[in-house]
C-alpha cells in the first residue's frame, strides 16, 4: 500500500504537474488581467487629452517651484504640457510592447536549461555536476537579469509619464486654477502617488531581505540534514529521509510565499509593503511589528513541524501506544528522543524571528511535541504505562497532530504552496530502491489529509479568482466613466475642471500599468536571487561535503543535489509564470493596442480643425471599446478554463489517489476536515482583492 501511495503521489506531482498546479494557485494573485485592462483605457484617455488640448491655452509659470520644473518642459503652455503627456505615454506603450515581446522570447528558453540541469544532476559523477551545472544555472540567471533590465526600463517609462502628470497637477494647484472638490481630489491622488513611490522603495527592501532569507534557509537546510541523519536511531533511515524531505518542502514553501507576495494585487502589496502589526494578539503589547517576509518564513516551517507530529502519531495504534516499536533496543534509548531533538531545533530557529501570532502558534506546537516526547521517553524503557496516563498521552498526541495540520493548512493559505508535493529526485531514487517503507497507517492518513487540503485550497482559489475578476471589472468601469462624460461633451463644453479630472484618471490608469511592471521587475529579481544562492551557497556545500562522513545511502551529496534541483525548479517555475503573462500581453497588444498607439502618434500631429481629426478621434474611441470587450472576453474565457482545470485536478486526485486508500474512521475523517477548514478560512479575503 505504501509503495502504491508513493508511486501515485509521484505521478501527481511531476515537474509538469507542479508547474500547472502553480499556475492554478497563482492565477488569482498573478493578476495578469491587470497588465491588460488599464492599457486601452490609458490610450483612450491620452486620445481625449489630444482632443481637448485645442482649447484655450494658459500659462502656469507665474509661481514656479524653486529650481524650476523637473519634468514639465513647457510651463508657458498648458496645451503643450498635455501633448507632452501624450507623447511620453506613446513612447511608454511602445517600449512595453517591445520589451514584453523580448521577455516572452527569453523566458521561453528557460525550460531547456532546466532540462539540461536535471540531466546533469542525475549523473552519478560528482565532478560532472561540479563542472557543468553552474553553466546551466548561470544561463538562467543571465536571462533573469536581462529580463529584469527590460522590465525596469519599461517601468521607468511609465514612471516618467506619471511624474509629468503629477508635476502638471501640482503646478495647477499652485496656480490656483481650481478649488473645492476638484482640489481635494487632486490632493488625494497626489498622496496616493507618493504612497505608491514609498511602496516601490519598500518592495526593493523586501527583495534584498528575501535574498538573505533564502540564503539563511539554505544554510539551515544543510545543518538540519546533518543533525537529522547524524542522530538517527537504528533502522530509521526512511524516517530520517521523511524529516529531511520536509526540510526541502520548507524551502519550496518559502519561495512560493515570496513569489505570491510579489504577485498579489495592489491592496495586498500595499499591506505587505509596510511593517504590519499583528491584529490578533493574546498578550497585548508584547507582539513586535513583523515584516511579511518574516511571517512567510515562519509559516514555511509547517512541513517540518507536521512531519514530526505525524511521526509521533504513528506509535498510536488501535487506541494504544506501541511501546516495543518506540524503544530502540540496540542503542537502549527511546526513538522519541530523536523527534524531540528535531522539534527543539525548529523551535530554536523560530526564536530568531520576531514575535507574532504565527510564531506563537508554531512554538506552542513544538513545545507540546517536546513535552509528549519527554513523557514517551519516560515510559518507553519499561514498555508500559498506566491506562489513565496512556489515554491522556494519546489525546495529547492526537491534539498535537490536529494542531500541526491546522498550522500547515494555514501555511498553505499564506504561502500558496501546493498541498501535494513531489519527493526530490535523489531521495525518490533511494526510496524506490529501498524495500523498507513507512507505516501504512501514517501514509494513508497523510494522503487523505493532503487530498482534503488540495480540495480546500483549490476551492478557495476559485472563490478568490471570482472576486478578483469582479474587482477588475469594477475598476475598469470606474476608469471608463470619465471617458463617457468626455464623449458626451461637445468641444466647446469641455472646461478646465473636466480636463483636470481626465488627467487624474490618466495618472491613476498609468499608475496601475506601472505597478504591473514593478511586479515583473521583482519576479526576475526573485529568479536571479534563487540562482545566485544555488551557485554560492548550495553548490559550495555540495563541493565541500565528503561522502565518507555519511554511511547512509542518502548522503550529503545526494541531499545537496536535491536542494539544487528544488532551487532550479522554483526559479524556472517563476519564469514559466511570467512567460504565461508575457505571452498573453504580447498577443493582446498585437491585436488591440499597438495599431491604435500608432494612431495616437498620428492624432498628435493632425490639424484639429479638419474633419479627419474628428474621424481619427472617433476611430480611436471605437477601437478602445473593442479592445475592452476583447479583453473582457479573454478574461471570461480564461476564467472558464481555470474552472475546468481546477475541477479536472481534483477529479484526477480523487480518481487516482483517494480511490486506493482504505476507508477512514468517521472521527479521523472529521478531524482532518476540521483542521483543513480551520486553516483555510482564517485568511482575510480582503488581502486578495
Amino acid at each position: 500500500m505504501d509503495s502504491q501511495i508513493a508511486k501515485i503521489n509521484q505521478s501527481l506531482t511531476t515537474a509538469e504537474e507542479m508547474r500547472n498546479q502553480t499556475k492554478l494557485l497563482m492565477q488569482p494573485y498573478a493578476n495578469w488581467e491587470g497588465y491588460l485592462t488599464p492599457a486601452p483605457l490609458s490610450r483612450a484617455i491620452m486620445g481625449e487629452l489630444v482632443f481637448i488640448s485645442s482649447q484655450t491655452d494658459f500659462s502656469f509659470n507665474k509661481n514656479p517651484p524653486k529650481g524650476g520644473y523637473q519634468y514639465i518642459k513647457y510651463p508657458e503652455s498648458f496645451r503643450a504640457c498635455l501633448m507632452q503627456v501624450c507623447n511620453s505615454g506613446w513612447w511608454a506603450f511602445n517600449k512595453a510592447h517591445k520589451n514584453m515581446d523580448q521577455i516572452q522570447l527569453h523566458t521561453f528558453t528557460v525550460p531547456d536549461y532546466m532540462k539540461n540541469a536535471v540531466k546533469i544532476l542525475f549523473q552519478g559523477d560528482d565532478e560532472v555536476v561540479q563542472a557543468h551545472l553552474p553553466d546551466q544555472l548561470e544561463n538562467i540567471r543571465v536571462i533573469a537579469d536581462e529580463c529584469f533590465t527590460l522590465a525596469s526600463a519599461t517601468e521607468q517609462k511609465f514612471s516618467e509619464v506619471i511624474n509629468i502628470i503629477q508635476e502638471l497637477l501640482e503646478a495647477c494647484v499652485n496656480a490656483e486654477h481650481f478649488y473645492g472638490e476638484e482640489l481635494e481630489e487632486i490632493k488625494k491622488k497626489q498622496i496616493e502617488n507618493e504612497m505608491r513611490k514609498g511602496s516601490s522603495k519598500d518592495a526593493l527592501k523586501r527583495s534584498e531581505k528575501a535574498v538573505k532569507t533564502i540564503e539563511g534557509q539554505m544554510n539551515e537546510a544543510h545543518e538540519r540534514y546533518k543533525s537529522a541523519m547524524g542522530s538517527l536511531p537504528s533502522g530509521w533511515e526512511m524516517i530520517g529521509m521523511d524529516v529531511v524531505g520536509a526540510v526541502t518542502e520548507s524551502f519550496t514553501g518559502l519561495v512560493n510565499g515570496l513569489t505570491s507576495l510579489i504577485a498579489h494585487p495592489v491592496t495586498t502589496m500595499c499591506r505587505a509593503s509596510k511593517e504590519i502589526a499583528q491584529t490578533k494578539r493574546n498578550i497585548r503589547g508584547q507582539d513586535e511589528t513583523i515584516d511579511v517576509i518574516d511571517e512567510i518564513n515562519i509559516y514555511s516551517k509547517s512541513a517540518e513541524i507536521l512531519t514530526n507530529a505525524q511521526l509521533i502519531q504513528q506509535y498510536v495504534q488501535e487506541g494504544n501506544i506501541n511501546w516495543n516499536e518506540l524503544y530502540d533496543q540496540k542503542s537502549k534509548c527511546p526513538k522519541s528522543d530523536f523527534l524531540s531533538h528535531q522539534l527543539k531545533i525548529i523551535n530554536a530557529s523560530l526564536e530568531k524571528l520576531p514575535r507574532c501570532e504565527a510564531k506563537k502558534s508554531a512554538q506552542e506546537i513544538c513545545e507540546q511535541g517536546i513535552y509528549i516526547c519527554k513523557k514517551l521517553s519516560k515510559y518507553a524503557p519499561g514498555g508500559k504505562c498506566e491506562e489513565g496516563k496512556t489515554k491522556e498521552l494519546i489525546n495529547k498526541i492526537r491534539n498535537l497532530t490536529e494542531s500541526a495540520r491546522i498550522f500547515d493548512s494555514k501555511s498553505k493559505a499564506v504561502t500558496h504552496s501546493p498541498a501535494l508535493v513531489s519527493t526530490p529526485p535523489m531521495m525518490n531514487k533511494e526510496v524506490t530502491k529501498s524495500e523498507k517503507q513507512t507505516f501504512s497507517q501514517r501514509a494513508s492518513e497523510n494522503a487523505r489529509f493532503r487530498i482534503e487540503q488540495s480540495r480546500a485550497q483549490l476551492d478557495k482559489t476559485r472563490e478568490i479568482y471570482e472576486k478578483s475578476v469582479e474587482n477588475m471589472e469594477i475598476k475598469q468601469k470606474e476608469l471608463t466613466e470619465i471617458l463617457i462624460i468626455m464623449r458626451n461633451c461637445e468641444l466647446k463644453e469641455i472646461d478646465f475642471n473636466t480636463t483636470i479630472k481626465m488627467l487624474v484618471k490618466g495618472m491613476e490608469a498609468m499608475g496601475r500599468v506601472k505597478e504591473q511592471w514593478e511586479k515583473m521587475v521583482h519576479f526576475f529579481q526573485m529568479v536571479s536571487n534563487i540562482v545566485k544562492t544555488s551557485l554560492t551557497v548550495t553548490l559550495k556545500n555540495f563541493v565541500s561535503t565528503s561522502e565518507k562522513t555519511q554511511s547512509l545511502s542518502y548522503n550529503g551529496k545526494l541531499f545537496s543535489k536535491d536542494l539544487l534541483y528544488c532551487q532550479a525548479f522554483q526559479a524556472t517555475n517563476i519564469a514559466n509564470l511570467v512567460h504565461m503573462i508575457s505571452a498573453t500581453y504580447t498577443e493582446v497588444s498585437d491585436k488591440h493596442l499597438m495599431d491604435r498607439i500608432s494612431s495616437l502618434g498620428k492624432l498628435m500631429v493632425m490639424d484639429k480643425s479638419k474633419p479627419e481629426f474628428i474621424q481619427e478621434r472617433l476611430q480611436l474611441q471605437n477601437d478602445c471599446d473593442a479592445a475592452q470587450k476583447a479583453i473582457l472576453q479573454l478574461v471570461q474565457k480564461n476564467k472558464a478554463e481555470f474552472e475546468r482545470k481546477t475541477h479536472s485536478r481534483l477529479e484526477k486526485i480523487d480518481k487516482e489517489l483517494l480511490a486506493i486508500l482504505p476507508s477512514a474512521a468517521p472521527e479521523e475523517l472529521k478531524s482532518v476536515q476540521k483542521a483543513v477548514k480551520s486553516g483555510f478560512t482564517e485568511e482575510e479575503e480582503g488581502d486578495y482583492i
